[in-house]
């Protein structure tokens, strides 16, 4: 019994360091490309979105209709990655994602998913997504 106390103890310790890793990780919105960062800056986060285009938060990837919420971070301890457990949801659809984000310069973060892209809609979680200074989350 004092096993299954201290591992559920232990669980929720490492659960709970989960949003933090999150954070440190991803501090602001990234998009896609610089370029979708200056017309967030310009237009809005919104327009951008509306677009067909995707945001990485801490929270996980969003876009109008789609999102992957992060529901564990796990941090290298030799590399600026982490490993993430998502669970991704589109209309219809609900389906679990393995991530890795590596953080390849201080405002470029890139994404490798075990998840195949789309032949239909390209669509797809990995790729490089960009800080964008000023552009808020909603």
């Amino acid at each position: 019994m004092m096993r299954i106390a201290g591992a559920t103890v232990l669980l929720a310790a490492v659960l709970g360091a989960a949003p933090a890793y999150a954070e440190e990780m991803i501090d602001g919105v990234y998009l896609e490309s610089e370029e979708l960062c200056e017309q967030a800056r310009k237009e809005s986060l919104q327009t951008v979105l509306e677009a067909g285009n995707t945001m990485l938060t801490a929270r996980g990837i969003e876009a109008i209709e789609y999102n992957c919420e992060f529901v564990q971070v796990i941090k290298a301890t030799r590399t600026p990655a982490w490993l993430v457990q998502a669970i991704c949801e589109e209309p219809g659809y609900i389906q679990p994602d393995v991530l890795s984000l590596t953080r390849m310069s201080p405002t470029q973060i890139d994404l490798v998913s075990i998840k195949p892209a789309d032949p239909e809609s390209g669509g797809g979680n990995g790729g490089s997504y960009f800080l964008c200074e000023g552009v808020s989350a909603p």
